[in-house]
């Protein structure tokens, strides 16, 4: 009797052991935590302020991987590199690609893996990771369906509170340049035509012929709203900006939220942030 209470003490104790996530980066990372709470025992691979285009991964995230009991990508191509971290480890436990579902955009037969980047998304990503937390541990239900009721809530309520700001803006007049592609799924929501001299990945490099061509149509269409992102060299958006008389507005954040201290330290602070600063810039562009 004394050695099956022992069993059964030890047990109980293992199925209250949070589950194991590995996250590829830093917004997954944020919508895991809100959606799993202390249920999940989170490591991220790419940090916070870090390009995970161009990401190394290190020897520290194959043993994450391999220690894991669940690994959320975001897909698309988004990380390329982490096919080889998990072929590498024979990984063979849960896998979930949190952005399985949503309608993608494509340029030049080229995905944009930027899909987080739009409310609607969003709902596809909580979805996903909800729906596999309740798989993993399904005695947490109650808890993880009252968590996603309260992220999801959340999210409705700034979505609309940041569309009604969007929306005195004349459509006509939203134009907005970036370092790189990163926020076309926003622009498709919020009908916000953004432009910018670098594509969807980071690593690759404008033309001087990119370059001219971007500079002539910010100054042949009067566009004054220009931002810089977390993840990228300013350089050469202080060139155009040097060259076209428009100011650069400020940060956005792309594909990394900021430091724990920062503007955009959650998903839904980097929503807000980002559109509030494309708001403020459109709306000194229009009454100047």
């Amino acid at each position: 009797m004394i050695l099956l209470s022992i069993f059964s003490i030890r047990v109980v104790a293992n199925n209250e052991q949070p589950i194991r996530v590995v996250t590829s980066f830093s917004i997954l990372e944020d919508l895991v935590a809100e959606l799993g709470g202390n249920r999940v025992d989170i490591i991220n691979l790419v940090g916070r302020n870090s390009d995970a285009h161009i990401y190394q991964p290190k020897p520290s995230d194959a043993i994450a991987i391999a220690k894991a009991d669940l690994v959320v990508i975001n897909g698309l191509g988004f990380e390329g590199w982490i096919s080889r971290l998990m072929y590498n480890n024979s990984y063979s436990k849960e896998q979930l690609v949190a952005s399985q579902g949503v309608e993608i955009l494509t340029n030049d037969n080229e995905i944009d893996p930027h899909a987080w980047q739009s409310f609607q998304n969003i709902q596809i990503y909580i979805d996903n990771i909800s729906q596999v937390l309740l798989e993993i541990k399904p005695e947490y239900a109650a808890e993880f369906i009252q968590r996603k009721k309260t992220f999801e809530q959340k999210v409705a309520l700034l979505q609309q509170e940041l569309i009604q700001q969007i929306n005195i803006i004349p459509k006509n007049q939203r134009r907005v340049v970036t370092s790189h592609d990163a926020f076309g799924y926003l622009g498709r929501e919020l009908d916000i035509e953004f432009i910018a001299p670098i594509g969807f990945n980071t690593d690759s490099k404008p033309t001087a012929s990119d370059v001219a061509k971007l500079i002539d149509q910010i100054k042949s269409q009067g566009i004054k709203a220009l931002f810089v992102e977390n993840i990228s060299n300013p350089r050469l958006l202080e060139q155009i900006a040097s060259e076209t008389g428009a100011a650069i507005g400020g940060n956005l954040y792309s594909d990394a939220l900021s430091d724990a201290n920062g503007p955009a330290s959650t998903y839904l602070d980097m929503m807000r942030h980002n559109i509030e600063s494309i708001i403020t810039a459109l709306t000194n562009q229009e009454n100047p």
